[in-house]
C-alpha cells in the first residue's frame, strides 16, 4: 500500500515538474537582438484650436476638424520611390534586456482640415481682401479661398520608444511549432517634421519640411513571430502632439499653432535578427 502511495505521489511530482519546465517558446532570448518593420497606419484626430499669426492679421479658429488621407492599396505601397504616398510607419530597435526595447522611427500620418465646416473665429485680419475684420467669436466657413490646410507629407512624428515585449506561449500553452505569441506595450516622445501644404487668405502656397514642435504618446500591441525572425503586428497608439511653429508662407513672419490629441492603428511586418 506504501509503495502505490509513493508511486502515485512521484507520478504527480513528475507531472507537476513538466507543466513548469516545458516551454512553448520557440524564437528564444532577445536581448542582444535587433528588429526592424515597415506598414501602415490610419490616423483620427481631435479637434484643435488653430492660430495665424502674420504681419497685418493674427486670429484662431476654433475647434477645427481634421481627418487623414489614407490612399486605396496599390503598387506604390512597396515601390522604393513613392513610399510616402500611403500612410506608413518605420522603425528600428534594439533589446537591450530580454523583455525591454529601445527602438527609433517615424509615422508618417497624414493630417487633412476639412474644408467648409464652420467654425468660430476670434482676432484680426486687415490685409486688404474679402475677409477683413475685427471677429469676436464670430462664425465663419473655411472655404478653400480663405484656408487650406494639411500636412500630407506628411505629419511625420519623429520619436523614440522604450517597450517592454512579453511572450505569451507559455501563458496561453500555445503549441504551434515555429510560431511564438508576443504582447508589446510602452511609451514614446519625439519631434514632429510635417510637410505642411498651406494656401492662407490668397498667399502664394506654401509646402515645405520644417520642425514645427513635438509629441508624446503611449502604445500597445500583438505580435506574432514565425520561424523566430519574421513577424507581423498590430499596434494601437494614442498620443498628443503640440507644434508651437508650423510654416504657412514662404515669409518667416508668418506662422500657425494647433495642439491636439490622436489615435493611431498601424498593421506592420519586421524581421528580427543578430548581428
Amino acid at each position: 500500500m506504501k509503495f502505490k502511495i509513493i508511486v502515485i505521489v512521484l507520478l504527480l511530482f513528475s507531472s507537476v515538474t513538466h507543466s513548469q519546465t516545458t516551454n512553448y517558446n520557440d524564437s528564444g532570448l532577445n536581448k542582444g537582438k535587433f528588429f526592424a518593420y515597415w506598414g501602415w497606419n490610419r490616423g483620427h484626430y481631435s479637434t484643435s484650436d488653430i492660430t495665424f499669426k502674420g504681419d497685418n492679421y493674427n486670429f484662431t479658429l476654433s475647434n477645427v476638424k481634421a481627418k487623414d488621407k489614407p490612399k486605396p492599396f496599390g503598387i506604390y505601397y512597396f515601390k522604393p520611390d513613392e513610399i510616402t504616398i500611403p500612410q506608413t510607419n518605420f522603425r528600428i530597435g534594439y533589446f537591450f534586456k530580454e523583455n525591454y526595447t529601445v527602438a527609433l522611427g517615424v509615422d508618417h500620418m497624414k493630417y487633412v482640415m476639412k474644408n467648409d465646416q464652420t467654425v468660430k473665429i476670434n482676432g484680426t485680419i486687415n490685409l486688404g481682401g474679402d475677409f477683413d475684420g475685427n471677429y469676436t467669436n464670430d462664425e465663419i466657413v473655411l472655404t478653400e479661398d480663405f484656408l487650406l490646410f494639411e500636412h500630407t507629407d506628411g505629419l511625420n512624428y519623429v520619436n523614440i520608444e522604450i517597450s517592454r515585449f512579453d511572450n505569451l506561449d507559455n501563458w496561453l500553452k500555445f503549441k504551434v511549432k515555429n510560431i511564438d505569441i508576443n504582447l508589446t506595450e510602452g511609451v514614446g516622445v519625439g519631434l514632429l517634421y510635417p510637410k505642411t501644404n498651406t494656401t492662407l487668405l490668397g498667399k502664394e502656397r506654401y509646402d515645405e519640411f520644417h520642425v514645427s514642435g513635438y509629441g508624446i504618446s503611449a502604445h500597445a500591441g500583438l505580435n506574432i513571430t514565425f520561424f523566430k525572425h519574421f513577424f507581423i503586428q498590430s499596434n494601437i497608439k494614442v498620443g498628443y502632439i503640440n507644434m508651437k511653429d508650423i510654416r504657412t508662407t514662404a515669409s518667416t513672419s508668418d506662422s500657425a499653432s494647433q495642439n491636439f490629441t490622436f489615435f493611431e492603428n498601424m498593421y506592420v511586418f519586421g524581421v528580427r535578427f543578430s548581428l
